[in-house]
C-alpha cells in the first residue's frame, strides 16, 4: 500500500509498469500510464471525469480502460426477457457500470494493454470489485477466451438467472462476429469493414456492431475511408463512435 499512497500523492519517483486510477464518487484521476518498466513515467491529471463508453470500457483523460476478464453486450445489442420481449441489454450494461462507478471511491489497477492500446484494468468502487459485480449481476459474461477470473461469478449469475441470464442472450463475441460477417456489401474486398466517417464531430470510425454503422456511408472524395482493423483506424487519427 505504500506504493499506492505515494502515487496518489503524486510522488516524483518512477514505479514499475503499472497504472493506477483513483477517484471520488463522481470522478476518476489518472495517476500513471502502463508502460514498460524502462519507460515508466507519471502524469498528473486535471481530475477530469471518467466516461463510460459501454458495459466494459471507460474513457478517462483521453485514455481508455477495458475491464479485464469480462465482456459486456455491445451498445447496439439486445437480449430477450423470459417473456420473449427484447430489451437493450447493451445500454443497460452501460447504465449498470455507471451506477457502480458512481458509488466511489474508485481505484483501477492494470499492468498490460490490449491490441487497441486500452489498459486492461480491475476496478473497485466503494470496496466492490466492479469487474466481478458486472458479471455477478448479469450485465456481462466472463471473457473465458482471455481470462479465467470471473467464471465462478458467471456460474452464480446463471444459477440465479440474474440480468441477461434470465432470458436469452447472445454472447458479445458471437454478436460481433455475426455483425462483422454481415457488414455492408459495398465494403471493399478483404477484411476492411470498419467505416471511417468524417463529420462535424471529427474523424470517427464505426465498427460493424456500432449503433450508427448501417446508416453511415463512406465517401472517399471527402477523405472518408475503410479500415481493416480498429488499431489501424486509431493510428490514422480516427476515434471510436460514442
Amino acid at each position: 500500500m505504500n506504493m499506492i499512497s505515494k502515487v496518489i500523492r503524486g510522488a516524483a519517483h518512477h514505479w514499475p509498469a503499472r497504472a493506477l486510477l483513483f477517484a471520488g464518487p463522481v470522478f476518476l484521476a489518472l495517476a500513471c500510464f502502463a508502460l514498460p518498466a524502462a519507460q515508466a513515467r507519471q502524469s498528473s491529471s486535471d481530475m477530469s471525469g471518467a466516461r463510460v463508453i459501454d458495459g466494459d470500457t471507460i474513457e478517462l483523460a483521453g485514455e481508455k480502460l477495458r475491464l479485464e476478464g469480462i465482456d459486456a453486450p455491445e451498445l447496439a445489442q439486445t437480449c430477450a426477457l423470459p417473456s420473449g420481449r427484447s430489451y437493450p441489454c447493451g445500454k443497460e450494461a452501460a447504465r449498470a457500470l455507471t451506477r457502480l462507478l458512481a458509488a466511489g471511491p474508485v481505484t483501477c489497477i492494470g499492468e498490460t494493454r490490449d491490441d487497441y492500446g486500452r489498459l486492461l484494468a480491475t476496478c473497485h468502487a466503494a470496496g466492490v470489485n466492479v469487474n466481478a459485480e458486472m458479471v455477478l449481476s448479469g450485465h456481462a459474461f466472463a471473457f473465458r477466451r482471455y481470462s479465467q477470473s470471473y467464471i465462478a461469478q458467471e456460474t452464480e449469475a446463471r444459477r440465479h438467472k440474474a440480468g441477461l441470464f434470465a432470458g436469452a442472450a447472445e454472447a458479445p463475441w458471437d454478436f460481433r462476429a455475426r455483425k462483422w460477417a454481415a457488414a455492408d456489401k459495398d465494403a471493399p474486398p478483404g477484411d476492411c469493414r470498419i467505416k471511417g466517417n468524417i463529420s462535424k464531430s471529427g474523424r470517427i470510425y464505426h465498427m460493424p456492431w456500432s449503433p450508427a454503422y448501417s446508416r453511415t456511408r463512406i465517401d472517399a472524395r471527402q477523405g472518408e475511408r475503410w479500415f481493416c482493423t480498429e488499431a489501424e483506424a486509431l493510428s490514422a487519427g480516427w476515434r471510436a463512435a460514442r
